[in-house]
C-alpha cells in the first residue's frame, strides 16, 4: 500500500506503531490519531485516496481493539470509505453500533438491511441516529423491537409520517412504556397527541400535558374529568395552543373562558390568548382587537373591556398587566429568557398595581417557581 502523498501528514511514529503487529493498544492509539488527521483535514483528492487507502488497510487488522478505534474515530465522518463502513457494521455489536448509530455514508439500503436482521441492539443504534428517513422509520416501527421503536418515538431527528404514526400506536398499543416515549419530541401533531391519552400511564399523561398543546375540546373535557388522576392547566395549555383562536372559542362553548383564566394566562405572558379572549367576548375580529388592547392613548383598552361583559373590578389589574406587557422585551434565548419575562412581568404588575385578585397572583406565583425551577433542572443536565 502506497501512502507516498499522504504520509507528510504522519510522524514516523505513527507509522512504526500501525505497523507495531505485537502491540494492538500501540496500533489503536495510532490509528486514533491518524483518523483524526484525516477527519480534520482538507485532503486534495491524491491524499484523499491515499487516507481512504490506509483505513482500508486498518479495517483488516485482526485485533478487535484496532477496529472499534477506527469505528469510533470516524464513526460521523463522510471521509470513512462506504465499503468500509459495510464492512464494519458486519463486524461484532462493539464495532458495527458506532457506525450504525452515526455514520453520515450509509444509505437507507444499508440500514435496512441491518433492521431486517433483527438484532435489538443495532436496530436501537440505528434509531438513534441524527437523522432518520421516513423509509427506514417505517422498516423500525413494522419490525423493529420495543426498545428500538421507543428511542425512534423520542428522536426528534426520525421522520414520522402519519402512517408510521399510526402503525406505532397500533403495534404497541398494549406498551405504554415505549408510547410514552413520543412525549419526548419536541412537536407531536394534535390527532397523536390525543390517541396517546388513552394509551398511556396517569404519570405520562401529566407529562404530556406538560409539554404539548392538546386538543381544545380534549384540554377542556381532561380538565372537567376525573381521567385517572390527569389534570389540565388550561392556562398553560391556552398558551401552546397552535390556533388560539379554535382554542378560546373551545373554551366559550363550554363555559369555561372565566375572568380568572383569562387573567391568569395574562400574567403569565400569553397576550395572543388575551387577545384572542377579549375578541370572542366583544364579538369582534381579533386584529380589531389587537389595536384597543395595544392602542397607545387611554381609551382603546377601556373600550373593548366594556363590550366583553368581565367584571369591572378586575380592569385595573387587566390595564397594569397590559401596561407591563407592553414596556417589557422578550429575550432571544429560549426558556430561560421566558421565565425572566415573566418574573419581570409580575414585578411590574406588582409595581403598578396591588389590587388583582389573591388566588391569580398565588397560581402565578406558584408558576414562576415551577418555571425556576425547570430551568435549574435544565442548567444542571446540561
Amino acid at each position: 500500500m502506497s501512502i507516498v502523498n499522504f504520509k507528510a501528514r504522519l510522524t514516523q511514529e505513527d507509522i512504526q506503531r500501525l505497523m507495531d503487529r505485537e502491540n494492538p493498544e500501540a496500533r489503536a492509539l495510532a490509528v486514533h490519531k491518524i483518523c483524526k488527521r484525516i477527519d480534520e483535514g482538507e485532503l486534495i483528492e491524491q491524499d484523499r485516496q491515499a487516507a481512504q487507502d490506509l483505513i482500508r488497510f486498518i479495517a483488516t487488522d485482526a485485533a478487535e481493539l484496532v477496529r472499534r478505534a477506527l469505528a469510533v474515530s470516524m464513526q460521523r465522518s463522510p471521509d470513512l470509505p462506504a465499503d468500509v463502513a459495510r464492512k464494519l457494521i458486519k463486524d461484532i455489536d462493539s464495532i458495527a453500533i458506532p457506525v450504525l448509530a452515526g455514520s453520515p455514508v450509509l444509505d437507507d439500503s444499508d440500514l435496512i438491511e441491518v433492521i431486517r436482521a433483527g438484532s435489538g441492539i443495532r436496530q436501537n443504534a440505528i434509531a438513534k441516529r441524527p437523522i432518520v428517513s421516513k423509509g427506514v422509520v417505517k422498516e423500525i416501527v413494522v419490525r423493529g423491537q420495543g426498545e428500538a421503536v421507543g428511542t425512534l418515538a423520542a428522536n426528534n431527528g426520525a421522520e414520522f409520517d402519519e402512517e408510521a404514526f399510526s402503525i406505532t400506536l397500533q403495534r404497541f398499543r398494549a406498551q405504554p412504556n415505549v408510547l410514552e416515549r413520543f412525549i419526548e419530541r419536541r412537536e407531536l401533531p394534535l390527532n397523536v397527541t390525543e390517541k396517546l391519552i388513552a394509551r398511556i400511564s396517569a404519570d405520562a399523561i401529566d407529562r404530556l400535558v406538560a409539554r404539548h398543546a392538546l386538543p381544545p375540546q380534549l384540554a377542556v373535557e381532561l380538565a372537567e374529568s376525573a381521567r385517572e388522576r390527569a389534570t389540565v392547566d388550561l392556562v398553560e395549555q391556552a398558551g401552546m395552543a397552535p390556533d388560539q383562536r379554535r382554542f378560546v372559542q373551545q373554551l366559550q362553548m363550554n363555559a369555561r373562558l372565566t375572568p380568572s383564566l383569562i387573567l391568569r394566562g395574562l400574567f403569565r405572558g400569553h397576550m395572543a390568548f388575551f387577545e384572542h379572549a377579549i375578541a370572542e367576548l366583544a364579538g369582534i375580529e381579533h386584529r380589531r382587537a389587537w389595536l384597543l388592547i395595544h392602542d397607545a392613548g387611554p381609551l382603546g383598552l377601556e373600550a373593548v373591556f366594556d363590550r366583553t361583559g368581565l367584571p369591572k373590578r378586575i380592569f385595573p389589574a387587566i390595564r397594569a398587566a397590559v401596561q407591563a406587557y407592553d414596556s417589557l422585551e422578550m429575550g432571544p434565548s429560549g426558556a430561560e429568557d421566558i421565565v425572566k419575562f415573566r418574573t419581570r412581568l409580575m414585578e411590574r404588575i406588582f409595581t403598578q398595581f396591588q389590587g388583582a385578585p389573591e388566588a391569580d397572583l398565588n397560581y402565578c406565583m406558584e408558576r414562576l417557581d415551577g418555571d425556576h425551577e425547570r430551568i435549574l433542572a435544565i442548567n444542571a443536565a446540561s
